[in-house]
């Protein structure tokens, strides 16, 4: 399994009038997870951009457990249960307040594609490698 854990100071901007943070807001904090998360396997978005393959949002769910408010730090997690076949990777995604307790969680589902054809790609090397750690071990 491959965990991730980012935080993040809730903004005024983020909060509605009810001065919780807005729902789709969670989207956002789990897409700067799963952006840290990468980088911290030592491989950037922009690198992959540039090697020609993106990765677009396919599907997203989120279930909303308790709110957070302006100024919370939220500890946002980026986990993958098993390792991606094809061109698919699915994250799993939660988000807990400094109480530990739960706030949100979900999932992501997105494509990896190549730029110009916008047609299904696997995963680039560099980052099966990186997971593949995470999963086998490494290799001798």
């Amino acid at each position: 399994m491959f965990t991730s854990a980012t935080q993040l100071r809730v903004r005024y901007a983020d909060t509605d009038k009810m001065g919780v943070v807005y729902h789709s807001n969670y989207i956002n904090y789990f897409e700067v997870a799963r952006t840290e998360s990468i980088r911290n396997l030592g491989i950037t978005y922009a690198q992959m951009e540039a090697a020609g393959i993106i990765m677009p949002v396919i599907e997203v769910h989120c279930k909303y457990i308790r709110p957070a408010t302006y100024d919370d730090l939220i500890t946002v997690t980026a986990n993958l249960y098993e390792l991606p076949e094809g061109h698919r990777i699915t994250f799993h995604q939660e988000a807990y307040n400094e109480e530990k307790e739960l706030l949100a969680k979900g999932h992501v589902v997105l494509y990896f594609m190549e730029a110009r054809t916008m047609k299904r790609a696997a995963m680039p090397d560099p980052l099966r490698a990186a997971l593949k750690l995470y999963f086998d071990g490494p290799t001798n």
